[in-house]
């Protein structure tokens, strides 16, 4: 008996370790589906890094499936319509959803009211990737470090200005925790999405701006931005020269988006784990995970369980600042 008692205990020690949940790992897995075509709703116009990690996404797990996986964008009310319309269709795998940290963790907490119960209309699956944001800052500023952006707004408080692509989005937020934790006061220029600013910030109308990977990665490959760190707790691969906020004088910082599919609440639980564990092998593929690192992205393969918990943990951390900073959608 002992021996069988250790050999269970190290099984589930093993599960722990390989960030498996031994529940999901034990759950009935339906490997019939999928039988027809199956939708991926994006609820953002194309182009951006939810749009792009899902398409690719897509395109894996159709080949995997021998089934066509259909991107659909949906844009609108800050993801909500797109999200919406998931959580009101069929539960039966069938439809799905690519959220990211605004749609699931922020719009709660942003909005009070939604057409659909956040806490309720949806069953996660698993993350995709983390797309971790990037301190940009114009390079007229004789500014080489996040040390000397403190020093400097420290000096001058409110003279410094940091836009963002949008009031509540992650990149403002984001902005506010790095403000808060250096104990610094900036003035806040909010745009109507991430590419005006980014233009804004190269002509020097701004001084710095928080985006993502994506968003940066070609203008700090031609110089006209500068990157002074990223918001994740790890280095982006694709940036591997650029230091964390963490290791630049702020520990335990750690913010940023990320991308995961989720389908509508009441969808049976062996196709959610034949998703999940569908998705992961995708995930783990190094023809996928070099096209998203490429991209700005870092592929994150989690269960069921661990992305659910990191959507409410996000969710406490983006609504605390959003209630003691009053911050509220345009």
């Amino acid at each position: 008996m002992r021996n069988i008692f250790q050999a269970v205990a190290a099984l589930v020690v093993a599960w722990v370790v390989c960030g498996v949940d031994p529940a999901s790992a034990q759950g009935s897995i339906d490997s019939s589906y999928p039988t027809r075509p199956v939708t991926v709703i994006v609820p953002f116009p194309p182009g951006g890094g939810t749009d792009i990690s899902a398409r690719l996404v897509a395109q894996q797990l159709s080949l995997k499936w021998k089934q066509p996986v259909v991107v659909e964008n949906r844009g609108g009310a800050a993801g909500m319509l797109g999200a919406d319309a998931v959580a009101k269709a069929k539960p039966d795998g069938y439809t799905l959803l690519i959220g990211n940290v605004g749609t699931q963790s922020v719009n709660p907490a942003l909005y009070p009211k939604m057409s659909y119960n956040p806490d309720t209309a949806f069953a996660p699956i698993g993350m995709v990737a983390e797309l971790p944001l990037v301190l940009l800052i114009t390079p007229a500023l004789p500014i080489n470090s996040v040390q000397d952006l403190i020093k400097a707004a420290k000096a001058e408080p409110d003279r410094l200005s940091y836009a963002s692509s949008g009031s509540g989005g992650a990149p403002h937020l984001t902005a506010e925790m790095f403000i808060e934790e250096a104990n610094i006061r900036m003035l806040h220029v909010p745009y109507k999405g991430g590419g005006p600013a980014v233009v804004d910030l190269m002509a020097g109308h701004v001084n710095i701006l928080f985006a993502t990977v994506l968003e940066s990665i070609g203008h700090l490959k031609s110089g006209k931005l500068r990157g002074l760190a990223v918001s994740s707790a790890t280095r982006a691969p694709a940036l591997p020269d650029i230091p964390t906020l963490a290791e630049s004088g702020l520990p335990g910082f750690d913010t940023g988006s990320w991308s995961g599919l989720l389908a509508p609440a009441g969808t049976p639980d062996g196709i959610i784990n034949k998703i999940s564990a569908d998705l992961n092998e995708v995930l783990n593929q190094s023809s996928t995970r070099e096209t998203l690192i490429s991209q700005g992205a870092t592929p994150l393969p989690m269960t069921p369980a661990a992305f659910a918990a990191r959507i409410d943990a996000d969710r406490k951390r983006y609504g605390r600042i959003i209630a003691a900073k009053g911050i509220r959608a345009e």
